[in-house]
């Protein structure tokens, strides 16, 4: 099994929602063109993902998959409910979402201005469902190692609309060609950005380095028993 502390890093960069699955693209376009509104807009989505996943992880594990009733008595332990996990993740995440609109609106009136329709849009985001779904196609052990899974997707989805964001500002002064103006070029430098993330799928995590130190030392072992032999 993997560590918690495996499962948080790779989320953030080789798992990376926007560049290695490409979820929440609409507001990741939209709302990085200046870094303050890149900044709020990715706190409230580590925000939501933090909040979001492990709920549905609870749903999930005590309430829809067969067996999950199974605490309230074994009459209950047949009980299949995963045909509902679509219907009652979203809910989960509109009503996040609601929460967080009303905050920013309260506190942040000048972000909640610039944010305009995109904030409440994080329902419908998919990189929110995506981190759900995944949790929930992954079988994470416990809670913790959701949580960690969320929050690292929450970081990775807020370094790359501010990367971006800070990128398309200093892009604004420079001799871009007419035709590549605007979008075009962002999604060039999202490009180029992915294939930089996909450097980090090189790393090596816990689990995989110990396979490797046992898969040589298994090898030395042979190679001895031959020498011998």
């Amino acid at each position: 099994m993997e560590s918690t502390l495996d499962i948080f890093i790779k989320s953030i960069f080789s798992e990376n929602m926007i560049f290695a699955y490409f979820l929440g693209m609409c507001s990741y376009l939209a709302v990085s063109k200046t870094v303050k509104t890149a900044v709020g807009l990715g706190a409230a989505v580590i925000f939501v993902l933090t909040v979001t996943v492990p709920v549905n992880y609870l749903l999930e594990n005590y309430l829809l998959k067969a067996g999950g009733l199974s605490w309230m008595g074994e009459e209950y332990a047949e009980i299949d409910l995963s045909f509902l996990s679509f219907i009652m993740f979203i809910a989960v995440v509109a009503s996040i979402v609601q929460l967080v609109e009303m905050l920013v609106e309260k506190f942040a009136p000048a972000l909640y201005g610039a944010l305009g329709i995109f904030l409440p849009l994080i329902a419908v985001n998919c990189s929110i469902l995506g981190g759900a779904l995944f949790m929930q196609e992954r079988q994470y052990s416990t809670v913790l190692d959701a949580t960690a899974f969320a929050f690292g997707s929450g970081i990775g989805w807020f370094i790359a609309i501010v990367a971006i964001a800070a990128i398309r500002e200093k892009v604004r002064y420079s001799n871009v060609p007419a035709p590549l103006r605007g979008l075009g070029i962002t999604f060039i430098i999202t490009g180029l950005m992915g294939m930089a993330f996909m450097s980090f799928m090189g790393i090596k995590y816990g689990k995989e380095v110990k396979v490797e130190k046992v898969e040589l030392v298994q090898t030395a072992e042979d190679s001895n028993t031959k020498i011998q032999e």
